[in-house]
């Protein structure tokens, strides 16, 4: 195939090529519906063979690319759309609302990467020492459109996933080939000032590592901000501005997640899970837990183990979530 810019007029033409290709050899990466493991430890492919309407779902940071089918996630007022044509990064985790198009004609076929800082790190000092990008507002989630070369560079990725040898030794300078378009392209300055956790933002973005750390222990608001440098009404404030909802929301939106990671991969009695996440009543926990997702603890267990395949206990937490 030849990999030089495409003349503007054979542009959509030359990017369907590209799709039915990635396409084809996804469906083979994803055989079964759920995440599927890969050869790459952070790496994980995605089929789902059915639409998903208004999921509530808590992202790690990462990189999501979609070869077929389409996500719309809901954060505060803003729509991400991510499908053929965007790509999602996620710096920090935020709890949003996400949709799937997808059938079992045509199924949603899509890339998960689990954020290595230590690989961004050091493409972001890289770019900096050779005057890449201005760094822009930091931003926690953004769709971002997927040009010619990132495609480009994600088939490159899927043809030499597919053989043991080729994943072992190309796979991990592709990765980071996709990590470089990411944070070199159109939004990459909004990704690598996130990232770099200088400022307000940083501040923030240390406190939610705290809570993904400590959830299971009694945090107070109080002790959050103090850390963080800030009075509580400037902690509540900044916090609201990066993840739309508050301290205490946030930090019992990752305990519900977390417990319900526990009883699906764990089997976990709904009581032992709240317990385990840090709630001091189950009723309260069942209470909570059905206004988050729409459904007793039992009733979720049911349905995620009935229409997905559960990744193995080893998994990164978001793979759960993310459905």
């Amino acid at each position: 195939m030849n990999r030089e810019t495409p003349p503007e007029s054979g542009e959509h033409a030359y990017r369907a090529i590209l799709r039915q290709r990635m396409v084809g050899l996804l469906a083979g990466l994803a055989p079964v519906e759920g995440y599927n493991l890969s050869l790459l430890p952070d790496v994980r492919f995605l089929r789902s063979n059915r639409p998903l309407k208004a999921a509530p779902v808590l992202y790690d940071p990462g990189i999501v690319i979609v070869c077929q089918g389409r996500k719309r996630g809901y954060f505060g007022d803003q729509v991400y759309v991510y499908d053929d044509q965007h790509y999602l990064a996620v710096s920090v985790p935020v709890p949003f609302t996400m949709e799937t198009d997808a059938s079992a004609e045509e199924p949603l076929l899509a890339i998960y990467m689990h954020l290595d800082f230590e690989l961004a790190a050091d493409l972001m000092l890289q770019l900096a020492q050779n005057g890449g990008i201005d760094e822009t507002a930091p931003a926690g989630m953004m769709s971002t459109p997927m040009d010619h070369r990132m495609a480009e560079s994600v088939l490159r990725f899927l043809e030499v996933m597919g053989d043991p040898l080729q994943a072992a030794v190309l796979g991990p300078a592709l990765v980071r080939e996709i990590y470089f378009h990411v944070l070199a392209g159109a939004q990459g300055g909004a990704m690598r000032a996130a990232l770099s956790m200088r400022g307000r933002f940083g501040k923030i973005a240390r406190a939610i590592r705290r809570i993904h750390q400590s959830y299971a222990s009694a945090l107070a608001v109080e002790e959050l901000a103090k850390e963080s440098g800030m009075s509580v009404p400037s902690f509540h404030s900044h916090f609201r501005s990066v993840t739309r909802t508050s301290p205490v929301q946030y930090l019992k939106s990752t305990r519900l997640h977390q417990a319900r990671l526990l009883m699906v991969r764990n089997g976990m009695t709904a009581a032992a899970a709240s317990h385990a996440v840090g709630y001091g009543s189950p009723t309260q926990f069942s209470r909570e837990f059905k206004r988050l997702f729409g459904r007793s603890p039992v009733e979720e267990v049911r349905r995620m183990k009935t229409e997905f395949a559960v990744p193995p206990a080893h998994a990164n937490a978001a793979f759960v979530s993310s459905h």
